[in-house]
């Protein structure tokens, strides 16, 4: 088997490495991930939960994602079922340093948040031209 090295392996680990990661204080975000020649996206569950109380913030090479679901429950009855989780949320990832985290973007659309984050441009593939020399001549 081939050793993906380089930026875009180091992409590859972080998305085996958010499968490993995958629980948070008290529950569960679930998470997807996947990337191409672009970008890195990631996508979380996170029904329920109003937009105003999602965070997104990245520090270093760490992104911090916080999100809160208030109890449905009134003050003062008496709970007869309470599978759904509430409370505070935070899922913490490492992501690599081929990421332009100034240039993500986020939405959040059914319960569904989805982060774009970019490659840096010094991660990104490229050619480099091969210019076509002035024959030399050697000289005596």
């Amino acid at each position: 088997m081939l050793a993906r090295t380089g930026a875009l392996g180091d992409l590859d680990r972080l998305v085996h490495h958010l499968a490993q990661t995958a629980t948070v204080t008290g529950s569960v975000i679930p998470a997807d991930a996947w990337r191409d020649d672009e970008a890195l996206y990631l996508q979380f569950d996170l029904p329920g939960m109003d937009r105003s109380s999602i965070e997104v913030a990245t520090e270093r090479d760490t992104l911090t994602l916080t999100a809160e679901r208030p109890s449905p429950i009134p003050a003062g009855a008496r709970p007869l079922l309470t599978e759904r989780p509430t409370g505070r949320f935070t899922r913490q990832l490492t992501l690599s340093d081929a990421l332009d985290t100034t240039a993500a973007e986020a939405s959040y659309d059914n319960g569904v948040l989805t982060l774009r984050i970019p490659l840096a441009a010094h991660a990104k593939p490229r050619k480099i031209a091969i210019s076509g020399g002035v024959p030399r001549q050697l000289t005596d």
